[in-house]
């Protein structure tokens, strides 16, 4: 469950890197001194926010989970998180495009706030993978109950459990060495 979540960081925070590196070739309305302190707070802001976002939902369905049967699909790693980019890639681009338009206003502002989304995202991914190590026990979401990619989304009626050395994936989503 957590390798949906932390799927979509990697891209979100390279993106935003990107961005932010193109952001501060034009001096923008701002200046750039502005710009990165801007940008800075927004990083610290959006990591903040999208880290704790849903985390009550997440743990509602965690206290609910129950063991995966031999019924349930649980897909493999590399292919969750492929897909999950897959689906996502247009409003990634959309995002970076965004990033580097408000660049000519306020240099580098707009791929710092990406890049903060994405490091949020990994945070809570390894939130996740804390929780999971120290119940031993990874938390998976039935490929058909993922709508969009939203592993706390309505369609999400619990979790399904396995144990730490089941799948191809570490808690927290991370791939397994």
């Amino acid at each position: 469950m957590a390798v949906i979540v932390r799927a979509g960081a990697a891209p979100m925070v390279w993106l935003g890197v990107l961005a932010a590196a193109v952001g501060l070739v034009p001096e923008g309305l701002t200046g750039r001194r502005i710009g990165l302190y801007g940008g800075a707070a927004l990083f610290l802001v959006a990591a903040a926010v999208v880290a704790a976002v849903r985390t009550g939902r997440y743990r509602e369905l965690e206290h609910t989970a129950t063991r995966a049967a031999r019924g349930d699909v649980l897909q493999d790693r590399a292919v969750t998180v492929r897909n999950r980019r897959r689906d996502h890639r247009w409003w990634l681009l959309a995002a970076f495009a965004a990033a580097v338009g408000l660049s000519f206003a306020v240099p580098a502002a707009g791929g710092m706030l990406l890049a903060g989304a994405g490091a949020g995202l990994w945070l809570k991914a390894r939130a996740l993978g804390r929780r999971e190590s120290a119940a031993e026990k990874l938390l998976w979401v039935r490929t058909d109950w993922v709508e969009g990619g939203r592993p706390a989304g309505a369609r999400v009626k619990g979790y399904r459990t396995t144990g730490p050395a089941a799948g191809d994936a570490a808690p927290g989503g991370a791939r397994r060495r």
